[in-house]
């Protein structure tokens, strides 16, 4: 994977703290169709990736806290294992209103890189077996191909099985 600095990758949020922290990353830009049903399928099959390297950015509400789920999109976000890993109770999905406030990002396009506020991430673990995954670079259309450590390390991720089929 070349790293690309922020003009050739479009210059979002994602990809300025990725090109900032050194990492290493390759941006893959698409078509986006508004008349897609799925975000991360449209993006996979757009790419010629397998939708289980490719992950949705998910913002969820454990116990009152906005909590970032990182999972693969060919499945859902279990939200009761979300709150176990991050010792909470309860998780609900975020109002999409304030997930995209929070964020900075618009639904569809909500990295966990570079967001606005930095929020607790999980990874789901199903990620490890992988060289590297896809995951939204800020935009619908965008994604960035980088290997799971550099995503749990510059998100501060916890990993944990929170992915279900």
């Amino acid at each position: 994977m070349a790293k690309k600095n922020q003009q050739q990758s479009g210059g979002t949020p994602a990809t300025v703290a990725l090109t900032a922290a050194g990492a290493e990353f390759t941006v893959h830009a698409y078509d986006h169709d508004p008349a897609h049903p799925s975000y991360g399928e449209e993006a996979a099959e757009a790419m010629g990736v397998s939708p289980d390297r490719v992950f949705k950015t998910l913002v969820a509400d454990v116990d009152g806290t906005l909590t970032v789920a990182v999972v693969p999109v060919a499945g859902q976000l279990d939200l009761k294992a979300l709150a176990s890993a991050v010792g909470g109770k309860r998780a609900a999905m975020a109002d999409p209103a304030l997930a995209e406030r929070t964020t900075g990002y618009v639904r569809g396009g909500i990295s966990p890189l570079g967001q606005r506020k930095k929020l607790p991430t999980v990874l789901d673990a199903s990620a490890s077996a992988h060289t590297t995954i896809c995951v939204s670079a800020g935009r619908r259309g965008l994604e960035v191909e980088l290997s799971p450590e550099v995503l749990a390390k510059l998100t501060e991720a916890v990993v944990a099985p929170i992915g279900r089929a």
